[in-house]
């Protein structure tokens, strides 16, 4: 009878865990794919406080593409108690929009393997992401060239004066 007294306790305490974790609610994404040095992480509550931010795998899946363009590789984690915990594995096609879903990490689902279309209304932010990282890694290199150009400038000036 103690046994089953704990575990109904120890259930009631991860069952809010639990759907907490399958209605998506993600800490954050991080990506990888074309264009991308190392990984980018992003936190966009619309591409991460839903399981369906990507695509609506309720709605079936889909044939497999014969081409489905350029990629990007997507980790979907929580952080839980300090310990980041990646979920599952997607890759996105924003320009032609497909998802294969890849599963869940350490699980399995019946949306594992396949093919579905891909939520129009991820596109935006996702773009915008992918755009506020280029920005910032091309933007030390132009503050660079800007400054060679204004020692170069100076440096001319100086040479004609003297």
């Amino acid at each position: 009878m103690k046994k089953i007294t704990w575990i109904v306790a120890a259930l009631l305490v991860l069952i809010p865990s639990i759907s907490a974790l399958a209605k998506g609610e993600f800490t954050y994404i991080t990506v990888k794919g074309p264009g991308i040095m190392g990984d980018l992480t992003i936190s966009n509550p619309a591409l991460t406080e839903s399981f369906m931010a990507f695509a609506d795998f309720s709605q079936g899946s889909i044939d497999a593409p014969a081409d489905p363009g350029e990629g990007y590789q997507i980790i979907r984690s929580y952080v839980v108690d300090n310990k980041e915990a990646p979920f599952d594995l997607l890759y996105y096609y924003p320009y032609t929009g497909f998802v294969y879903y890849d599963g869940i990490a350490n699980g399995s689902s019946e949306y594992d393997k396949k093919w579905y279309t891909a939520d129009p209304s991820a596109r935006q932010p996702f773009q915008s992401a992918l755009k506020q990282r280029a920005l910032l890694t091309w933007l030390p290199l132009v503050v660079l060239a800007v400054i060679l150009v204004v020692f170069f400038v100076a440096y001319r000036k100086k040479s004609n004066l003297a």
